[in-house]
């Protein structure tokens, strides 16, 4: 990829457009805005390309409590090439293909320096601030001069944005922009889940509900590490024709298994459960049914779906005592800057498939299309590229 020159723009305000969320519910609108120059830990970077995630989905029609804010600069799967970086900023300069992720890792605190988890003491707790270091301070500004709102520390779009040194990796400029977007949200929680959170073994049995882009990425995990039976869960029939792709071998659609619940069709499918479940909607009731669906004695199952509702699920104690586990996760367990890049060598060496992921292509001002096309279930994951 040839390395853009922005040494006229370093350090001064850009004016830029970006897809702007008014209100909840409401299309976004395309609007000129001024994007400041990072601060210190922080770096400006040109969006190449970004893809629209069920989360951005749900944000664009949350309208109460403390995370529903207007007006805000949605997005969160991206890649995007490095315009100016901020005092203290090591290992990033201009021109870098760089992933912003929602996920951080500061590199310094306990739990970053644990091989335990890829919690982030430092940082993980904060989900209300709009940078990770100055709080409710703005790098945007629409035509007014008033302040826009940041989402998941990423705010992808917009041709340009300002993103915290924890939230970003560094990637080759090998692999193509758009498969690699999908590493900052879809691929890396479904295969790190597979392989981080579960540790799948060669010839294990797994359970998928939900066939959207984190269930298929775990079904790829689940390829990867060598799944002899991957049962795959969905209403929609087309889904399994996809997911043989990457790996799935049989398919439950709960629709048609009569009065039988999905677990006991798959109880019965495994003789006595899976070895793994997991769980990709986020719905409390098809927890439950991850969860039955494992073995007893050893079953796990793990949990990558956000309930909307934050409802409570019910698990039998004596199912738990029987030594079933469940466990959740966020970013599939993976460091970002640690496994990003191993996931993006994996995919150069044509080991990790991302082909049939990407089924629309539009361009930056089509987004209310692709939200559209996500809406109705019409798309897995639609890449929306920026003017070049």
């Amino acid at each position: 990829m040839e390395k853009a020159s922005f040494s006229s723009t370093q350090g001064k305000p850009i004016r830029c457009k970006a897809a702007i969320l008014r209100k909840a519910g409401e299309p976004l609108v395309m609007e000129e805005i001024q994007v400041d120059p990072p601060r210190a830990y922080e770096v400006r970077i040109k969006i190449l390309c970004t893809s629209l995630c069920h989360t951005d989905l749900t944000f664009s029609k949350l309208d109460n409590g403390p995370l529903a804010r207007f007006p805000r600069i949605l997005g969160h799967e991206a890649v995007g090439v490095v315009e100016s970086i901020g005092e203290n900023v090591d290992g990033f300069k201009e021109g870098d293909v760089v992933l912003p992720v929602f996920h951080p890792q500061c590199e310094e605190c306990k739990d970053c320096k644990s091989p335990k988890s890829n919690w982030c003491k430092s940082f993980t707790n904060d989900f209300l601030s709009n940078t990770r270091r100055y709080g409710m301070s703005s790098r945007f500004k629409d035509s007014s001069g008033e302040d826009i709102y940041h989402f998941f520390f990423v705010s992808s779009f917009t041709e340009y944005t300002v993103v915290d040194i924890a939230h970003l990796v560094k990637i080759s400029p090998e692999i193509p922009v758009h498969k690699a977007a999908l590493l900052g949200c879809c691929v890396s929680t479904g295969v790190g889940a597979v392989w981080k959170v579960a540790d799948v073994e060669e010839g294990s049995t797994v359970a998928i509900f939900g066939l959207g882009a984190v269930g298929l990425a775990v079904a790829e995990g689940a390829r990867l590490r060598g799944a002899a039976k991957v049962i795959g869960v969905d209403l929609n029939p087309d889904k399994f024709e996809i997911g043989k792709k990457f790996g799935i071998t049989d398919f439950v659609n709960p629709a048609l298994c009569g009065e039988k619940k999905t677990s006991q069709v798959i109880n019965d499918m495994t003789e006595g459960g899976v070895d793994y479940s997991f769980e990709c909607i986020g719905l409390a009731s098809l927890m439950e049914e991850a969860f039955n669906s494992t073995r007893p004695g050893s079953g796990k199952t793990v949990v990558l779906g956000m309930e909307q509702k934050a409802m409570p699920i019910s698990l039998g104690s004596y199912d738990l005592l029987r030594g079933r586990t469940i466990c959740g996760t966020l970013f599939g367990g993976l460091k970002p800057k640690l496994d990003i890049p191993i996931l993006v060598d994996r995919y150069l060496k044509k080991e990790l498939n991302l082909d049939g992921l990407i089924t629309h292509e539009l361009k930056f001002e089509e987004i209310n299309k692709a939200f559209d096309l996500l809406a109705e279930g019409n798309t897995i994951r639609c890449i929306l590229w920026m003017d070049t």
